[in-house]
């Protein structure tokens, strides 16, 4: 059984609508899963971590990054998508 990959998705901008939704959409359409997600709006700013399951064949990590990069410009948020194992790795003493 192969191991599965992890990736760290952060998203940080001013609040409005849909914004879990495109972000959800699409990462379905890269073949992503959400694990885990955490939201916050503190005073009009929005603040999401999410950890998605990206082992999936049809799941490329540079398209997925890509994409979702785009979706950030098109709503004016910034959208940082990670490799688990880099992200844990970064924050080992």
């Amino acid at each position: 059984m192969n191991e599965m990959k992890k990736a760290v998705i952060t998203v940080i901008g001013i609040d409005k609508k849909g914004i879990i939704a495109r972000v959800s959409a699409k990462m379905l359409e890269h073949d992503a899963n959400i694990l885990d997600i955490s939201q916050t709006v503190v005073s009009g700013l929005f603040n999401m971590v999410l950890i998605a399951d990206i082992s999936s064949e049809n799941c490329v990590f540079d398209q997925l990054s890509s994409a979702l990069r785009e979706v950030g410009e098109n709503m004016g948020l910034q959208i940082r998508v990670q490799r688990s194992e880099i992200f844990e790795a970064m924050h080992q003493v």
